[in-house]
């Protein structure tokens, strides 16, 4: 927890609360082990959270959240200003901007709840008539804990941090899952679901090592790979299925959000840089081995999950990722595929 934050609660519980979060993967879904607190502290009140369209399946169906309020995708400023006059009808009692940036501060502001909590910032502090540090002299802070602090002021309590948590696939979804992972040879078989990206060169391992990994978790445990990723990736899967030597199968740009945490869930193990669907595994009870390049552990580790942490340690970490020092991305880059099979070989 953060040691200079004093909780502080109301005498009048909140009967409705919104909470913002916008974008992306990961931190919608470190965000949920606050959702369990609020729900258990307060559990008469109607939690709202307003996500954006790409990412509203983390949310909707959410077995703690009574509505996704769904913010569309390249929204003008006209529109923004409609919907925002739309939200402010609905009368919260309390709003949590998990988020912190601009518009997640405005939609703040024109909810008009009682309470508004947010971090502590220059620029954005009228906003929040609740502020948390978002850092702590004592040391680095998980994003978790950090989301957790800020419900703690509605709560007043320092409870017992839970696991992440995300909606159940649906039917439908899970029988999707079904017929893909059959038609992929792996209906049965022990296979690891295996991330190819993670969204920028900063945090990207190479096809080469991916294949000499792949190749070695074939040939020497006889665990096949399954290449999971965004339609993004889909020139990282074409290079590494076009050098590998045996059939791989992918669902990369093929599935859902949701449908890849059944995925995770259905997989022996997770390999994947930090990332979203990293975060998407931790929710699952698969175990992890996690390459962590310009980011760092003590903030971004996959929260309460069964992992290990593969990483290179450089004075430059953690950096901003929009100019790489050494030019040659070496955080990244100088984990090689024999130390993250050395790390895989703790959970097979």
């Amino acid at each position: 927890m953060n040691p200079t934050l004093p909780p502080k609660a109301d005498a009048q519980p909140p009967r409705s609360i919104l909470l913002i979060r916008l974008r992306r993967i990961g931190d919608i879904v470190m965000t949920t082990p606050a959702l369990g607190i609020l729900r258990e502290a307060f559990p008469g009140a109607s939690l709202y959270y307003v996500v954006e369209e790409p990412f509203r399946r983390l949310i909707e169906g959410h077995p703690q959240v009574d509505r996704a309020i769904v913010l569309p995708s390249h929204l003008g400023a006209a529109a923004f200003v409609r919907f925002l006059l739309r939200l402010r009808r609905e009368k919260f009692d309390a709003a949590v901007d998990f988020h912190g940036g601009p518009r997640a501060a405005w939609i703040t502001l024109f909810s008009r709840a009682h309470i508004r909590v947010g971090y502590e910032t220059r620029a954005k502090g009228f906003v929040y008539n609740r502020r948390v540090p978002r850092a702590s002299a004592a040391g680095a802070i998980h994003s978790v804990v950090n989301h957790v602090n800020l419900v703690r002021v509605l709560t007043g309590s320092d409870p017992e941090i839970p696991r992440l948590l995300l909606p159940a696939a649906r039917p439908d979804e899970a029988a999707r899952i079904d017929r893909l992972l059959a038609e992929a040879g792996l209906a049965g078989s022990r296979f690891a679901a295996v991330h190819i990206s993670a969204g920028n060169a900063f945090r990207d391992w190479d096809s080469s090592r991916y294949l000499k990994l792949i190749e070695r978790l074939r040939g020497e445990r006889g665990v096949a790979s399954l290449l999971v990723g965004s339609e993004a990736d889909r020139a990282k899967e074409s290079e590494i299925l076009g050098r590998s030597p045996a059939p791989v199968p992918s669902l990369t740009g093929r599935i859902s959000l949701i449908e890849l945490r059944e995925v995770i869930g259905r997989a022996a193990l997770f390999i994947g840089p930090d990332s979203g669907p990293m975060h998407i595994s931790a929710s699952t009870r698969t175990p992890i081995v996690a390459l962590f390049g310009p980011t760092l552990p003590a903030h971004f580790a996959p929260w309460r999950a069964e992992a290990r942490i593969v990483e290179t340690p450089l004075d430059c970490r953690p950096c901003r990722q929009r100019h790489c020092q050494s030019r040659d991305f070496g955080c990244i880059k100088g984990i090689s595929a024999d130390k993250v099979y050395e790390a895989c070989l703790a959970f097979l």
